[in-house]
């Protein structure tokens, strides 16, 4: 309106032409010719009333044209209903929005058609795709996520094999950490919040990651199930996982936005430079880090670090006096032989836990076993495939018993009952390929044997099994058995002369 007024000045105060209104006001000149047409025909001259204000000279200039009578009122869709039923419904390609419009229809005829029914529900649906300015308090979080990394290539093979960028921005600050790693898996992704939080030298109160199966086992907007190691590692730090909502990009805007200028200006920046091993790739990207979170942002006029110098750090939590050791945790059962198999190795266990199923904490260089939140066994991790780790106190007593048997102490229990029943459990125990093999045949001659016949004749039976080289526990037992141990040696004749018989040649016959 302030237009038309200086149009309606210039034609009645200055009298110009058309063409020059039209050109001091920046119009097209049939512009200012309907202008004059219409204040003519609402009867205005100059001066203009200094009563009539804008909105009353819209009017009489403009004049809104007369409205129709209204028709009957249509019912308008159940936009809220709509959305609902195609965003429950299990088989969302098989429901449409006509099909509703059908159902609507079936409910109200006189009601919109097709084209109108959508038109409705589109306005209603863009009103839903909002967002919230979102507010981070300094020192409080640490948003982390995965992109595609640069390649590196394998010297020998020709391989391209692709990394994993990982990249982790301070809410308030926008410090921003970044390396590559070859997967997303759990060892990679610990380690990489290890390193993060070392180069930051504090740790936040929450940490913000996506819903990767390595730090979210089960995602759920009301109850999400982080990873076991993950879970330890935050408590290691004293933080808190939040993750953000599936398929909610919005609540980690921070590390979407760090992730794309860590595209821009790490990734584009290498993107002509070829890389051979992974520490390689991360030693360039460390320094174009530096030199990103020392670049001034420009609305601030201050870079990412001195951002973060001034809010985080102060805020933030100290970090342990160690880092977190990865651990993975483990599911296994007791066997029968009262160990459980981890990572192709055997670890024993109290004897008493057979056939139960506990848990296993595996580090670098400890393996925990624990059963109802109990630790129960602690061994030295060993790397030796099919061995085994056992502990004497898990074994049951008579195994504990059977443990405690060496040759020697056997041999020196047998010199008890004589020499002969010793250099006997002495033989036996040299002709196996083990000595632990003869342990149960000496032992029998040392219990069985001896507490049944007595230590004279056990004694006077291993002489007779030396004499005819027969040093066994059956032997022994035969012998005590027929009474063998009461006759005279084999080597002293049993009598002096042959009795007198006619077909007895004697001696002189043979000369």
């Amino acid at each position: 309106m302030h237009r038309v007024r200086e149009v309606l000045r210039l034609k009645n105060v200055c009298r110009l032409s058309n063409r020059k209104i039209a050109r001091a006001c920046g119009v097209d000149r049939d512009t200012v010719g309907m202008y004059l047409k219409r204040a003519e025909k609402a009867g205005l001259g100059w001066p203009l009333p200094e009563t009539l204000d804008d909105c009353e000279l819209e009017a009489r200039l403009f004049p809104k044209p007369a409205q129709k009578s209204p028709g009957p009122e249509r019912a308008l869709p159940d936009c809220r209903y709509i959305y609902e039923e195609l965003r429950s419904y299990k088989k969302k390609a098989s429901l449409t929005l006509m099909q509703l419009w059908f159902e609507y229809k079936e409910q109200h005829p006189e009601g919109y058609q097709y084209t109108q029914f959508c038109e409705y529900y589109r306005r209603w649906r863009g009103k839903l795709d909002y967002c919230m300015r979102q507010e981070h308090r300094a020192g409080e979080k640490v948003f982390v996520d995965y992109c595609g990394g640069p390649a590196i290539v394998d010297q020998e093979t020709g391989e391209v094999r692709t990394t994993q960028m990982f990249v982790a921005v301070w809410g308030a600050s926008n410090y921003t950490f970044a390396e590559a790693t070859l997967t997303q898996s759990l060892p990679h992704w610990t380690a990489s919040h290890v390193r993060a939080l070392e180069y930051f030298g504090c740790a936040p109160s929450v940490l913000v990651p996506d819903n990767l199966k390595s730090g979210v086992v089960k995602a759920s907007l009301y109850e999400p199930e982080l990873n076991r190691s993950y879970a330890e590692l935050a408590a290691h730090y004293g933080c808190a996982v939040v993750p953000a909502r599936p398929y909610k990009p919005r609540d980690k805007a921070k590390v979407e936005a760090g992730v794309l200028v860590v595209q821009r200006w790490i990734m584009a920046v290498l993107r002509h430079r070829v890389f051979f091993n992974i520490a390689d790739l991360n030693a360039a990207i460390a320094e174009l880090l530096e030199q990103l979170n020392a670049r001034a942002l420009r609305k601030v006029k201050k870079s990412r670090r001195e951002l973060f110098e001034t809010l985080d750090r102060p805020n933030a939590k100290a970090l342990p006096e160690r880092p977190y050791e990865y651990a993975e945790w483990k599911m296994a059962r007791v066997s029968l032989n009262y160990h459980v198999e981890l990572e192709r190795h055997n670890y024993s266990v109290p004897f008493r836990l057979l056939h139960e199923k506990l848990e296993a904490r595996l580090t670098a260089t400890m393996v925990e076993v624990f059963y109802k939140h109990e630790r129960v066994a602690c061994h030295v991790r060993s790397f030796v495939a099919h061995g085994y780790t056992t502990l004497k106190d898990h074994m049951p007593p008579a195994h504990q018993k059977h443990l405690e048997w060496t040759p020697t102490r056997i041999i020196e229990w047998a010199e008890k009952t004589g020499p002969g029943t010793a250099l006997v459990v002495e033989k036996i125990m040299a002709k196996r390929d083990h000595p632990e093999q003869g342990y149960k045949a000496c032992l029998g001659i040392l219990t069985q044997l001896l507490g049944h016949y007595g230590a004279a004749r056990v004694e006077a039976a291993a002489g007779r099994a030396l004499e005819f080289n027969t040093c066994t526990y059956t032997s022994m037992r035969s012998i005590l058995l027929r009474g063998l141990d009461r006759q005279t040696s084999a080597g002293e004749p049993a009598q002096t002369a042959l009795p007198f018989h006619a077909n007895v040649r004697g001696g002189k016959y043979y000369h």
